[in-house]
């Protein structure tokens, strides 16, 4: 445990510090800000070989195209559209250009598939306004004796005595439904905290490896990810985690972790994915980019970065949606019911 910590410690430093180039090597021209943006991403992005495997991307050709679209006439907004376009090749969720009028991004990971939720439905039909909340989870007791536990993001702090005071108040029901539907991610420790309350023994989630050099395929060797039981109180029923395609970085992460644990099913639709590890650099026009540097893969081997399947498939219907039921909700409800 101890040289976990001290890995994701290092691990973290390195991800605070931003990937540099020489900034003699490009000035601020629509030709050199879009060179800069190439090679910072050909320098440090890490889904390279996956992405061309899966998508087609070629980084090489992408360079030619794009740099032939440089222009010293264009304005500002143009050049950050090309360079917009140039990221969004890779349909990574992690890889974003930041400047003060926008924000490039390739959402396609969500936009082109079902919503599978509704926030007000849930809200009003599930939830109401009796419920409890313990630091970023709301949780209820239905009454069908189904314990409903919604996570909106884990970027809000949660300790093991939130969690454990929240599973303590809900330890007569059946089963558990946690909801990480539209969950767009935050802090991996948060998510992983959760997900240590639902196994007895040190469990084998992943790997990780990450770049070190500027070599496309420069990384590190792999290393084990293990998630460690729990201080305090361990779930030992039934549980279900609800998702779809917008339950995105760490919570895409939740996911896949509690996959593997005892119990657990996975019910809805395919997680949007985002399993790479951002960091950050900037090019010269002062637009400051992210991408992916650090891949993790599931405990077999495989890539999360466009999702993980759930055990059982549910849509949300229309005709249920109506009615104000939840499809999804309903669907892990009678599967925990004791009748």
């Amino acid at each position: 445990m101890r040289r976990f910590t001290l890995y994701i410690l290092a691990l973290v430093i390195a991800l605070t510090t931003s990937a540099c180039i020489d900034e003699d090597d490009y000035d601020n021209s629509a030709k050199g800000n879009i060179e800069a943006l190439w090679k910072i991403m050909d320098q440090h992005y890490c889904f390279f070989d996956y992405k061309k495997d899966i998508i087609g991307v070629d980084w090489d050709e992408v360079h030619q195209r794009y740099l032939a679209q440089a222009n010293e006439k264009m304005t500002k907004a143009q050049l950050f559209e090309v360079c917009s376009n140039m990221l969004a090749e890779l349909k990574d969720g992690h890889v974003n250009l930041y400047a003060s009028h926008d924000m490039g991004r390739n959402w396609s990971f969500k936009e082109d598939h079902p919503n599978n939720f509704d926030e007000n439905l849930v809200n009003d039909y599930y939830l109401g306004t009796d419920y409890s909340i313990a630091a970023g989870l709301s949780y209820k007791l239905l009454e069908d004796n189904v314990g409903y536990v919604r996570c909106e993001s884990f970027s809000e702090a949660l300790g093991n005595g939130n969690i454990s005071d929240a599973l303590y108040r809900l330890e007569l029901c059946d089963g558990l439904i946690i909801d990480v539907r539209n969950n767009p991610g935050g802090n991996l420790t948060t998510s992983r905290r959760l997900a240590s309350h639902f196994t007895n023994k040190k469990t084998l989630v992943g790997y990780i490896y990450h770049k070190t050099g500027k070599g496309r395929n420069d990384f590190s060797n792999e290393e084990e990810e293990n998630i460690e039981p729990a201080q305090g109180i361990r779930w030992q029923k039934p549980v279900i985690v609800l998702a779809n395609r917008s339950t995105y970085s760490a919570a895409n992460d939740f996911v896949k972790c509690m996959k593997v644990m005892p119990n657990v099913t996975i019910v809805g639709d395919t997680t949007g994915g985002g399993s790479g590890m951002p960091m950050s650099s900037e090019i010269p026009a002062g637009w400051s980019v992210r991408y992916s540097a650090v891949v993790m893969l599931d405990k077999d081997h495989k890539h999360t970065e466009f999702g993980v399947a759930p055990d059982i498939q549910v849509d949300m219907t229309t005709t249920d949606h109506e009615n104000n039921h939840d499809t999804i909700i309903e669907t892990a409800r009678a599967m925990l019911r004791k009748d």
